[in-house]
């Protein structure tokens, strides 16, 4: 007779730890990360996730930190792995085998690409080196095929465009556009192809140091000259990294007269976005009422987002880089109003190229859009690059691809 059988309680069933539940934690982590922003999230919240408890963390990481370096670890060694193919004759067979399988790495990591975009910054500066170094490795293998099909191209040219591919690759994760798997794939290799096809940019050697500081948008208020500052800082070092007493010193007045202006330091973001999104809105429609016919209002818009990305870099980093930090109601808005900006393009696209699916339109436009600011930030927004005036003809080639 059993135990069960004599009345006794039958043993607790022994649940046994997943062999993998490190990677596990590191893909919850980089994807509550690219979405919530690294100081936005907790270990217990990460736990949560994942079903476990909070101390049951440390069992595989002794931080959050270490989570962040592991996920960005992972995300560089499958596209490594991925991109490891053997050497072939034919360079465009090659290069063309590369960027299918990067196209299906950017839908499959989709919801982690962001640890490429923005999170990656957060990393100390010895495995930023690493992540720098893995990041070359994969711009070569990509380089080597593209000189063999391009032989006039210089070594920097084709740095350069190979850039702008990994910028089109890794647009899909800066936006939350539904579009198929197989279809999205498509669009990313027919971009990038187009990108790589496209006549080099040829840019001078870039700055080593900062932009010169924007002006404090025009006028004096001490507001203004807040939130000015603000932005300068907030582009620099992070948000998370400046304090009420750093923004109050670089605008001189003491900390407390901060309140005087702003509630708190998230208020003071949330104005530098709603600024960005009113600077976006103006040169759109400026860019639209000059315009002769939808192809020419195509092009201003073009030129003008180029000119506002250069002439505001600081502001439309920010905008780009910290959307996770700001106050829910306020990210909820304006989450809004850069939905109505991208519709803006793909109404338009949609005009002058009539077949095309909106799906795939809202993806261009992205694209189109992340390789502006990617490109402009690789030559520190330095205008004598000459990068502003090709990019006006890369993003139409983006569009039109």
């Amino acid at each position: 007779m059993s135990i069960a059988a004599a009345g006794e309680p039958a043993p607790a069933e022994v649940r046994k730890r997943p062999k993998n539940r490190k990677t596990q934690l590191a893909l919850a982590a980089a994807e509550m990360f690219c979405d919530r922003g690294y100081h936005g999230v907790s270990l217990d919240e990460i736990a949560t996730v994942v079903g476990i408890s909070g101390p049951a963390i440390y069992r595989h990481f002794p931080n959050k930190y270490a989570m962040m370096v592991h996920a960005t670890r992972q995300l560089a060694d499958a596209v490594l792995a991925a991109t490891d193919l053997p050497d072939g004759p034919d360079p465009e067979q090659r290069l063309d085998q590369l960027l299918a399988v990067l196209a299906r790495l950017a839908v499959e990591h989709r919801r982690v690409a962001g640890l490429y975009q923005w999170e990656w910054r957060y990393l100390t500066p010895e495995h930023r080196e690493e992540f720098m170094v893995d990041l070359g490795v994969l711009a070569e293998r990509l380089a080597v095929p593209l000189r063999g099909l391009r032989p006039e191209i210089s070594g920097r040219d084709a740095a350069a465009m190979v850039r702008a591919a990994l910028s089109v690759f890794g647009s899909l994760g800066t936006h939350r556009a539904v579009i198929a798997r197989g279809r999205g794939e498509a669009v990313l290799r027919r971009v990038a192809w187009a990108v790589l096809r496209d006549e080099p940019a040829t840019p001078a050697a870039p700055t080593t140091e900062y932009p010169e500081p924007e002006p404090t948008l025009g006028v004096t208020a001490r507001r203004e000259i807040l939130l000015a500052e603000s932005v300068k800082l907030f582009h620099r070092y992070g948000y998370h990294a400046v304090g009420v007493e750093d923004i109050g010193r670089a605008a001189g007045i003491n900390a407390s007269s901060v309140y005087r202006y702003f509630p708190g330091k998230a208020d003071i973001l949330a104005a530098a976005f709603y600024r960005a999104s009113e600077r976006v809105a103006e040169s759109t429609a400026a860019a639209l009422a000059g315009a002769t016919d939808d192809e020419d209002a195509l092009r201003r818009m073009a030129e003008s987002y180029v000119e506002l990305t250069f002439e505001r870099s600081a502001l439309v980093s920010v905008y780009l880089a910290e959307n996770n930090n700001l106050p829910e109601a306020d990210r909820h808005e304006l989450r809004k109003v850069q939905r109505l900006h991208v519709e803006e393009w793909v109404r338009l696209l949609g005009r002058l190229r009539p077949g095309l699916p909106v799906p795939e339109a809202r993806v261009l436009v992205h694209a189109g859009l992340n390789l502006v600011t990617d490109l402009s930030r690789l030559v520190r927004f330095d205008r004598r690059s000459g990068m502003d005036r090709h990019l006006v003809r890369l993003a139409l080639t983006v569009l039109r691809a």
